[in-house]
């Protein structure tokens, strides 16, 4: 299996594990707490991680590791506790641990360590039309700024709007992405992949096929994402009465293929009339093999169809409100043990704040409701951000929580900033207090991303006067 050449921010980062292996990191200023005798959690012994990075966060003064075997309460709550990364896997999670030979040490202390978030639903490309329509609706939006900018799109500016989306979402924490994209020409979605790739990012390219041309969607899963590391595939449609064909067709690759069907559904209140859960249980595709986005319309027979059949959703707060488009019902969805995950949802997100994303999940419900004690509550969003996500997209036994074996997607949060602190409860703070900027480090699959609260190895003002320029030269063209 061909691989994609390697990206020298890709080269600078082994080299930097590499030259400070025995080197202690420090993070921050703070005093290495004391560590309570708790029980460590080694690798079981069937599931033996690969390779040599080796990397060991130091003296955590809290750890959410998702995982409720490990840990107290839902959360896996364990206070001054260490986080052993090796060969990209979780090793162990516990307080003093040893540390192995030639493992880099990084101090953690006063900080907070947690699973990578994961967003289940994104447009990336949509960076270079942030902040535009703030006065429309969701068709208004495609009219005015979605549907015109897209049909200028060269390979080249093209990437320059991915990375710089890729990486605002790479340095506010997220691990994860799943980016639907309707681009259709071949050197367009190669530059696309080749975007996300490069960041260094955990991705799934969400592809709608046109036409639909089943066997374009299988070269690019084949040929470009498939050799991609991180990189995941899914089919892409638009469920809807007048497309049913096609959705029948996209549904067919999807099942040829091994992968999700993603559809976006009832943003709006006028797609009622097509009829998209109709159409897509007349398919056969209402099952976990679905993932729905936004979702907002539903019936009650359709809310109980979707939660019978374990269908995914994506809640996608943030461009909701934006876009007029209404509340999804997440609290008659999650008390039926409807897997859902959040989603940043591209330009009309505008930027890259997950925090603001859990925070918005939490707020329109009780708004709703006018009760603060509806679904969600905090555990329950900050489970939703991380392994509620890779529930969402199938990689729950990969990522989403600290489990010795799963792969190292992570960060580490200081509070000690004028926006989080003083501590009072740090759970309920990283959902109501915590922005982008206390993101003090990011970790995909065991590898850095962000260390002391800046991106390795990347020129941000670069990235910024790459997308500046082609957003320009797109613009004289039109």
């Amino acid at each position: 299996m061909r691989s994609f050449p390697t990206a020298p921010s890709a080269l600078s980062r082994r080299r930097l594990l590499a030259g400070l292996a025995t080197v202690p990191l420090v993070l921050g200023s703070a005093q290495r707490p004391h560590h309570v005798d708790q029980t460590a959690h080694p690798v079981p012994a069937a599931g033996p991680v690969q390779g040599g990075r080796t990397v060991l966060l130091r003296g955590a003064s809290l750890v959410l590791t998702m995982d409720p075997d490990i840990g107290s309460g839902p959360l896996g709550a364990i206070e001054n506790a260490d986080v052993l990364m090796h060969g990209g896997a979780i090793a162990a999670v516990g307080a003093a641990l040893a540390t192995p030979p030639g493992a880099r040490v990084v101090d953690a202390s006063g900080k907070v360590v947690m699973p990578g978030f994961v967003d289940t639903h994104n447009h990336l490309w949509q960076a270079m039309i942030r902040g535009g329509c703030t006065d429309r609706d969701l068709f208004g939006w495609f009219r005015a700024c979605t549907d015109p900018q897209r049909g200028r799109l060269t390979p080249e500016a093209l990437h320059s709007f991915v990375r710089l989306a890729a990486l605002d979402a790479v340095q506010s924490g997220v691990t994860t992405v799943v980016d639907w994209v309707d681009i259709f020409s071949y050197d367009l979605v190669e530059s696309y992949v080749r975007a996300l790739a490069g960041t260094g990012v955990r991705f799934t390219y969400a592809m709608y096929p046109p036409e639909p041309d089943g066997a374009l969607a299988a070269k690019v899963k084949k040929e470009l994402v498939d050799p991609a590391p991180l990189g995941a595939f899914q089919i892409a449609t638009h469920a809807a009465r007048s497309a049913a064909s096609d959705n029948r067709a996209h549904w067919e690759t999807a099942q040829e293929l091994g992968v999700m069907l993603n559809s976006h559904v009832l943003e709006r209140p006028e797609q009622r009339a097509d009829d998209p859960i109709g159409v897509l249980s007349d398919i056969g595709a209402l099952g976990p093999r679905l993932l729905i986005n936004h979702a907002i319309h539903l019936t009650d027979s359709e809310v109980a169809a979707i939660a019978a059949h374990e269908v995914r959703l994506a809640h996608c707060p943030l461009s909701n409100m934006r876009l007029a488009s209404g509340i999804m019902r997440l609290s008659d969805l999650g008390p039926r043990g409807v897997k859902v995950g959040l989603g940043l949802d591209g330009g009309t997100n505008d930027t890259s704040d997950f925090h603001a994303l859990m925070k918005t999940a939490i707020g329109l419900q009780r708004a709703r409701a006018t009760a603060a004690t509806v679904f969600p509550q905090v555990h329950d969003v900050l489970r939703m951000a991380t392994l509620g996500g890779a529930e969402v997209l199938g990689l729950a036994d990969r990522v989403g929580s600290l489990t010795p074996g799963k792969r190292a997607d992570l960060l580490v949060i200081d509070p000690a900033a004028l926006n989080f602190a003083p501590r009072f409860d740090w759970i309920g703070q990283l959902v109501f207090n915590a922005r982008p900027e206390n993101i003090e480090a990011v970790f995909v699959d065991g590898r850095p991303l962000k260390l002391g609260g800046r991106l390795v190895d990347i020129d941000t003002g670069r990235v910024v006067r790459e997308a500046e320029a082609a957003a320009t030269r797109l613009r004289t063209a039109g």
